[in-house]
């Protein structure tokens, strides 16, 4: 028996010992993978909460109408509202997320078993009910696509894709300012975004979507009333008929809406006189596009600065 015991007693020290041996490296002193890479790390967002996330999620939901960024860093969401997705150039890419639907259901969040929510709501009540799903955290997803891409990549453990699709974009969207200059776009000219919303509410669209497209160093410039409206840091700012002529520059894109009352007041405004007698109208400057497909993320943001030579050659 007393053999017995010693062999055990060697036994228990060998497995306590190659456990601490595993745990601690190789024998060159190298971290195991696991010791190398944490399992989480503490993250701040842009309100203030302090969030422990997974270094490297792979369950993902998102909420939000820049989703399509997750795609651009080549990370798919498991979950998310899908009728914001409908009628965008990448509706087809969110084939195989569930809908989690908007307001959120819950229980189909939590039957996703995620491991980590982007929302860009920022109302506190939902956050809170989130968080008890999976570590949460609020996007501003009306934030510069220059800055969302990298921090969205930070967050997903993308920071290499994140990069090259920047430095992709970037050369894309300087050769078409660059053929569209050697086209005959003139230096300095300036454009204007307009859409309508139900309840004949017309809006001039500042820092979002189309507007972000055109208003680059080497493309069109805003009047210096949609200046005004950009340096309030809004997506967009209602203005009555009255005031068109003070906003509309060389070139006027209208943003066509999907609501049928707002599609009768775009109409309403076209055949109106004050519509007509605008410069950018007489010279035949009027592009329109879905709005739906005008967004500010970053496959929206491709498609565009491919449509935009085609627009701007009619």
């Amino acid at each position: 028996m007393s053999q017995v015991r010693t062999t055990l007693s060697r036994l228990a020290f060998i497995a306590v010992f190659g456990a601490s041996l595993a745990g601690c490296g190789n024998a060159d002193g190298q971290a195991t993978n696991e010791a190398a890479a944490p399992a989480v790390r503490s993250y701040t967002d842009y309100m203030k909460h302090q969030v422990e996330l997974p270094a490297n999620p792979e369950r993902v939901i998102f909420i939000g109408e820049t989703t399509s960024d997750m795609i651009a860093l080549k990370t798919e969401p498991v979950g998310v509202p899908k009728n914001w997705a409908e009628g965008t150039v990448y509706e087809e890419r969110m084939k195989n997320a569930d809908d989690i639907s908007f307001p959120v259901n819950l229980e189909k969040a939590l039957s996703l078993k995620p491991d980590l929510i982007i929302t860009g709501n920022t109302d506190e009540k939902e956050y809170e009910q989130l968080t008890k799903i999976a570590p949460t955290i609020m996007f501003d997803t009306f934030a510069p696509l220059e800055d969302r891409i990298p921090l969205l990549g930070d967050i997903l453990g993308k920071k290499q894709e994140a990069e090259q699709w920047l430095a992709d974009y970037k050369a894309q969207a300087e050769a078409m300012w660059k053929s569209l200059a050697e086209s005959g776009m003139k230096p300095g000219e300036t454009a204007t975004v307009l859409t309508y919303y139900p309840g004949d509410r017309l809006f001039v669209m500042a820092k979002t979507g189309l507007s972000q497209v055109l208003y680059q160093p080497d493309g069109l410039k805003p009047t210096a009333q949609v200046q005004s409206v950009l340096d309030e840091n809004v997506g967009f700012k209602q203005i009555s008929m009255e005031v068109l002529p003070e906003f509309v520059g060389d070139r006027v894109f209208i943003l066509t809406p999907v609501d049928s009352e707002a599609k009768q007041s775009t109409t309403d405004m076209m055949q109106s006189q004050i519509w007509k007698n605008l410069p950018a109208v007489q010279n035949g400057h009027v592009y329109t596009i879905d709005i739906l497909k005008s967004g500010s993320d970053a496959l929206s943001r491709e498609w565009l600065i491919q449509e935009l030579p085609k627009l701007l050659a009619k």
